[in-house]
């Protein structure tokens, strides 16, 4: 089947090794911010791993596709051990994240497969004004800003975890870019929205890994796709991802609602910077 469409171009893997050790790098980073800001460190693992495979010679028009698949397929396991150090410091809202998981999964899937069929450019520009959005409201914002008191539930709860969770698997990030702002605009404490956006990173990532899985690979991939999914940088990332995640969670429990909202805008709006100047650099 598709799933084991492996192609035969080989990467030049001995003329990339400096872009593997900047993937090394940044995947021990990604967990860091995975842990800390609830993202799933996809924010942080697309932009790098469309360098690395168009460095490795991927076509620019499908970089992007590979890098987003890689990205949700490396969250499945740090978004677990992510939501697993929040869960054990109190702040994972399993009333929300039992709500919203149904949108989530749903959404996922819908925005994966659709995801393929989508051009490159649309996808990074996508990702960097709907990254360049969520720094402005966490920078500008107090993060005592409610539009409601409690994040709702039922019918309008699942909605809105359909299209984060849509967005989230055509972005290849976890779901707290999203989530976060959602939640804490509808009364959550800005802690508990991260851990919480941990577990749905997990929720995102695994139906949207299956939807990148499922389309047969095209005949210019490098050895080793999986659909879109590139194993080799899926073997090189997900261990050290693995590694810092936990780290990133214990620093998010020391630093204040404020510091953290912050942060995390800071952080949005470097990768927003990046993705829309790839998009007019390239299209």
């Amino acid at each position: 089947g598709a799933i084991l469409a492996y192609t035969a171009r080989p990467m030049d893997l001995l003329a990339l090794w400096p872009w593997l050790l900047v993937l090394v790098a940044c995947s021990l980073l990604a967990g860091v911010v995975a842990g800390l800001l609830g993202v799933g460190g996809g924010i942080v693992l697309v932009p790098v791993l469309d360098v690395v495979l168009r460095a490795g010679g991927v076509p620019a028009d499908w970089s992007m596709h590979i890098a987003i698949a890689t990205s949700l397929a490396t969250i499945i396991p740090t978004a677990l051990v992510s939501s697993m150090a929040h869960h054990a410091r109190g702040s994972v809202d399993w009333g929300i994240a039992r709500s919203w998981a149904p949108g989530m999964l749903s959404g996922a899937l819908a925005g994966s497969l659709l995801a393929a069929q989508t051009p490159d450019a649309w996808l990074a520009g996508g990702f960097g004004m709907v990254a360049a959005a969520v720094a402005a409201k966490m920078l500008l914002t107090s993060p005592d800003l409610r539009l409601a008191n409690t994040s709702p539930r039922g019918v309008g709860g699942n909605l809105i975890a359909a299209v984060i969770g849509g967005l989230s698997a055509m972005m290849g990030i976890g779901g707290g870019t999203l989530s976060v702002p959602a939640m804490t605009l509808t009364g959550s404490r800005v802690h508990d929205a991260v851990g919480t956006a941990a577990l749905f990173g997990f929720l995102i990532a695994l139906p949207g890994t299956l939807g990148y899985l499922l389309p047969a690979t095209p005949a210019e991939f490098p050895t080793g796709t999986a659909g879109f999914v590139s194993l080799p940088a899926l073997l090189v990332v997900t261990p050290c991802t693995l590694l810092t995640a936990p780290l990133g969670a214990r620093i998010a429990h020391g630093l204040s609602k404020r510091r953290l909202s912050q942060l995390f805008g800071v952080f949005l709006g470097i990768v927003a910077t990046r993705m829309l100047w790839r998009t007019a650099l390239f299209h």
